[in-house]
């Protein structure tokens, strides 16, 4: 972490807020991005938290469009362009830089298996046809497929990718990774997957994507600045403050419905609504019930504030 680049730091991966006609809750965009210039996080739209797949263009533009005019001046905003049609990814891509998106983030297309010269190709073609920096996106649990590690090493010399976020759950790929990219001043290693984000942080990686960043990115501004200074119990304790929050939106429950149970949360503080874009949809009254409670104990256990 003593590099110093220009993709690093704390990402959060935001979820779409939604207005109970499944359109673009602009006001709640704007509350979710102050919560994150307060702890000197950046935005991430349109990934996997942001229930990418399932929205219309509209609220994809209409989404990017207000998340760049709400930009700080130290702000490096982060947009996802995945699809499994590579002509859309490029259009969208390079809407995003003409609303001021610094980076864009793309997956692999989720339909085909492929092979890993296809991987290779795809995110090529990709990148030589957008008009900036290109981050690529390894999440097995959606795409069912894993990126090799010397196939994205490759790639990383290719001018317009400046980095990886990797979100597998895999810490022999984790350490193999840090030992390829740490050093590298011009290829950037985010971590994706919250359990191992203060391990991550002390072995070498620039930065970390975290969902329960949505409610508190304090934690992880506060977890990094334990690692910068050398305080690997602190920051181990912020790692236990996160896996606690992200245990109570996450256990039990499939990814989708996890992404509505992190909207409860964040309602409880106002930061928006919980409507769902189909297919995904809300849980029973009981559940979110149960799970207002059990989040109202654990906040105060851990006096923890917004």
């Amino acid at each position: 972490m003593t590099m110093k680049k220009k993709y690093k730091g704390v990402v959060v991966p935001l979820v779409t807020p939604l207005t109970e006609g499944f359109a673009l809750d602009k006001a709640a965009v704007e509350k979710m991005i102050a919560n994150l210039q307060a702890s000197d996080a950046m935005p991430f739209v349109l990934g996997t938290t942001g229930e990418s797949t399932s929205l219309p263009i509209s609220v994809k533009k209409a989404y990017v469009k207000e998340a760049a005019r709400l930009k700080s001046e130290n702000t490096v905003l982060y947009a996802g362009i995945s699809s499994n049609c590579l002509e859309e990814s490029v259009e969208f891509a390079n809407y995003c830089f003409d609303q001021g998106v610094d980076a864009v983030a793309a997956t692999l297309p989720s339909y085909y298996a492929l092979s890993e010269s296809q991987m290779k190709q795809y995110f090529e073609q990709l990148a030589d046809q957008i008009n900036g920096p290109l981050i690529i996106y390894n999440i097995f649990a959606t795409t069912r497929m894993s990126i090799p590690l010397p196939v994205i090493d490759e790639l990383s010399y290719h001018p317009q990718i400046v980095g990886i976020k990797d979100s597998e759950r895999s810490t022999e790929r984790l350490n193999e990774a840090l030992g390829l990219w740490a050093n590298r001043a011009d290829f950037s290693h985010f971590m994706g997957w919250a359990a191992k984000s203060a391990h991550a942080l002390l072995a070498g990686s620039d930065g970390l994507v975290p969902s329960t960043g949505n409610l508190f990115p304090a934690i992880y501004r506060d977890m990094l600045k334990a690692v910068l200074a050398g305080d690997e119990e602190k920051a181990y304790g912020y790692q236990n403050q996160s896996d606690a929050f992200g245990h109570i939106y996450q256990a039990g429950r499939t990814l989708g419905e996890s992404l509505w149970a992190l909207k409860v949360l964040m309602q409880e503080y106002e930061l928006c609504g919980t409507t769902m874009m189909p297919p995904l949809q809300s849980l029973s009254k009981r559940e979110e019930t149960e799970l207002k409670a059990t989040f109202a104990e654990l906040v105060e256990k851990e006096e923890i504030q917004l």
